[in-house]
């Protein structure tokens, strides 16, 4: 086995050890679903989102591709496909953090301190540039509505008859789970 596939095991060995509720996609360890929970003292405090993650075959070198699967409403995430604009996974990832500093760090800090002036959803960023009040009552609107329940595991829609799991994460090719295919070649990761 790669020394590759030993860190995608490990890591993820880690982010299942952690309180992180994490489902894989098919058996494989490159695909699978995490709840993860909005930050206390946001209005994203209470919300439940289900996370597809996948991991490209030169992972940690690549960076993996996150996206929501149930929406939000939040100036860098795309509110159609779910995916995520954080220079840290996509423009400045290293090797050294791992899939918890996603789920522990990283996404709460971009929930928290959002920039909208590098937008993926331009009404978002407008909205709370212009009325702070208006975009976290909206916030709060959302997650009433789209992430008030944990979402189900199972890879099945939630019950508000969403079915963002076919939209797009990223431009990762497939990824195969294969212990052989060492020189499969992930896409473009940029979201």
């Amino acid at each position: 086995m790669s020394s590759p596939k030993r860190r995608i095991e490990k890591d993820v060995m880690a982010l299942m050890m952690s309180d992180h509720d994490v489902t894989l996609i098919d058996d494989s360890i490159q695909q699978f679903f995490v709840i993860f929970h909005g930050p206390k003292d946001t209005p994203y405090e209470g919300g439940v989102w289900k996370i597809r993650v996948e991991l490209p075959d030169q992972y940690p070198i690549k960076s993996p591709s996150i996206g929501f699967t149930n929406k939000i409403y939040h100036p860098n995430i795309d509110e159609g496909s779910g995916a995520v604009c954080l220079d840290v996974i996509n423009q400045t990832w290293s090797p050294m953090f791992g899939l918890l500093n996603i789920f522990e760090n990283f996404l709460p800090h971009l929930l928290r301190y959002a920039n909208p002036s590098d937008p993926l959803n331009t009404e978002a960023s407008n909205l709370m540039t212009k009325d702070e009040n208006k975009y976290n009552e909206t916030v709060k609107k959302y997650v009433e509505q789209y992430a008030s329940h944990i979402p189900d595991m199972n890879g099945d829609v939630e019950k508000d008859g969403e079915d963002d799991e076919d939209d797009e994460l990223s431009d990762v090719g497939s990824l195969s789970s294969d212990d052989d295919d060492e020189d499969g070649v992930a896409g473009n990761l940029e979201m």
